[in-house]
């Protein structure tokens, strides 16, 4: 790991892992052992690496699944669910499946041709519906804390798109901790958000966790994956620059570079807009009325 100028052995690097994972949940004050914590795991290296890691150091930690009912050619969804509920089984641990398509009534392919009149890209439809079937699950299930597995590379591209374009709204709510700024609302935080990619697969080879190698068919083409790709030229030029330039972010965030006079109070945004309620759902929203995932259904009724 040259960003880190450190090389470990098979037997020390997983050691190594779960022992920085700690550090980060302590540094960024993510929760503690008796918060009760649920993982959104997608059959990836990431989130099931992370429930693994968690696992270990002893937390009161459980899993949940999203089936979207995307196949791709190759059932991508349901080999998904198959590794999460191997990995579960495995390890004895709990995993809740919740189907999408059971929630909404079609599937999210089919969601996106009916809500965005006919794009070929469901990615931001997902995205919404996961968001909000992780948040309602995690409250009804009275869960303090909501982990997800974005690694540095995640984050590093994800900013690195949002610097380009200064969308100030998403850099204010970039952080490896999100508050719940709202009832409908839980913590939301990313405990391996300084880890690399190439170390989070690292971590899944040496522990022998079996997690889907196909990236999401829909995924072909994205910004996100673009933003990556030229991260890794920068990174290869310069060992380290990614965990650099996320880490720079944050400090220049803790300075209050972007901060707001109401941000961090209830009732009001990361990007200090104001929050109201959904009449339907409970959940948060910009504007009054129905929150943009009751209104996405409406379409579909």
């Amino acid at each position: 790991m040259r960003q880190h100028k450190l090389a470990l052995c098979a037997m020390h690097f997983p050691q190594w892992m779960v022992e920085q994972t700690q550090r980060f949940i302590e540094k960024y004050r993510m929760f503690t052992p008796d918060d009760r914590v649920l993982v959104a795991v997608s059959g990836g290296k990431d989130s099931l690496s992370l429930w693994d890691i968690l696992w270990q150091l002893g937390y009161n930690v459980d899993g949940v699944y999203i089936a979207l009912g995307i196949d791709g050619g190759f059932g991508y969804s349901q080999k998904s669910q198959a590794l999460c509920e191997k990995f579960a089984d495995q390890r004895g641990l709990k995993l809740m499946v919740i189907d999408a398509p059971q929630q909404i009534g079609v599937t999210i392919p089919e969601l996106a041709k009916v809500t965005q009149r006919g794009k070929n890209k469901p990615c931001s439809v997902c995205g919404l519906t996961k968001r909000h079937l992780l948040d309602r699950v995690a409250l009804e299930r009275k869960y303090d804390v909501l982990a997800t597995g974005h690694n540095l590379d995640d984050e590093a591209a994800v900013l690195f798109g949002n610097t380009l374009n200064w969308h100030i709204g998403y850099l204010h709510r970039q952080s490896p901790v999100l508050p719940a700024r709202h009832a409908g609302l839980v913590r939301k935080v990313k405990p391996l958000c300084r880890f690399y990619e190439r170390e989070m697969a690292a971590y899944a080879l040496v522990r022998g966790i079996e997690y889907i190698y196909e990236e999401c068919p829909h995924a072909e083409g994205s910004t996100t994956i673009y933003y990556k790709s030229l991260l890794n030229q920068l990174e290869a030029d310069r060992p380290g620059a990614k965990l650099s330039f996320y880490l720079s972010f944050l400090q220049a965030k803790q300075r209050g570079l972007f901060a707001q006079p109401q941000e961090g109070e209830e009732g009001v945004g990361a990007g200090g807009e104001r929050l109201y309620t959904c009449p339907s759902c409970g959940g948060p929203t910009t504007v009054e009325g129905l929150c943009a995932f009751c209104r996405m259904v409406e379409k579909v009724k």
